[in-house]
């Protein structure tokens, strides 16, 4: 993926301004950076959601997208496998009836991911972790070239987060894709991503993951750095040797 000078504004306010890097096949990247430093926004432009900016994006395969986490009415009656089933009518047309073959796809990415004891379901009585695994279920049946993840450990423990992870990295392991990440966890982000942006409306960084110093955090998150530094175990580590 190419992204070119790509800047936008809303209301007269820049939210972002001449982001420019690639993205290798194969590549995990992270974005890190503070709240409203345009990260979400970023990755709305680059699947589509966005439209009014300057700049180019470049991807000729196909882009998975796992939003981030929002509230779902508790009364919608739809059930996980139905759920996965979205992915696959962006693969293969909306108006494709789904075969027996379709529903054991949906059922294998759902046990892939951990939940398939739960394919019949309603979603609405998921906890954050399983809905989050769910929606992964979902972006993997489209078979994205390109998986995309806006703060997908949102309202998910700390024993939820690694697993999320590992199951993450063995996705990619095996199918040898791209993922682009946010998230607002820095010390997990450089422990599983192989390269860094660091991003607060440009990009002050894109790099590999063992090399980022407290010199890039500083440089996008210019308040509460300490208590940034602190809580990060990369940098602890980083600093005792």
């Amino acid at each position: 993926m190419e992204v070119s000078q790509v800047s936008y504004e809303k209301s007269g306010h820049d939210i972002l301004s001449g982001i420019t890097f690639s993205l290798q096949q194969g590549e995990f990247a992270g974005i890190i950076g503070p709240n409203g430093a345009g990260k979400s926004t970023l990755l709305q432009i680059i699947v589509g959601e966005i439209k009014r900016y300057t700049g180019t994006v470049r991807f000729s395969g196909r882009i998975g997208y796992v939003p981030q986490r929002k509230d779902f009415q508790r009364d919608f009656p739809i059930k996980a496998r139905e759920v996965v089933a979205m992915g696959l009518y962006r693969r293969r047309g909306i108006f494709r009836f789904f075969s027996s073959e379709d529903w054991e796809e949906c059922h294998r990415l759902l046990e892939r991911v951990g939940i398939g004891e739960l394919s019949e379901e309603p979603v609405t009585f998921f906890s954050g972790g399983e809905y989050q695994r769910l929606m992964l279920a979902r972006a993997i049946a489209y078979h994205p070239d390109l998986l995309i993840l806006d703060e997908p450990e949102a309202g998910v423990d700390e024993m939820g987060k690694a697993s999320f992870y590992e199951l993450l990295a063995q996705w990619r392991k095996e199918r040898q894709r791209s993922v682009l990440l946010v998230s607002h966890d820095i010390g997990l982000v450089l422990n599983a991503c192989d390269t860094i942006m660091c991003l607060n409306k440009s990009l002050h960084c894109h790099k590999d993951a063992a090399t980022v110093s407290s010199e890039d955090l500083r440089s996008v998150y210019t308040e509460d750095f300490d208590i940034l530094i602190r809580g990060t175990h990369h940098f602890e580590k980083e600093h005792s040797q």
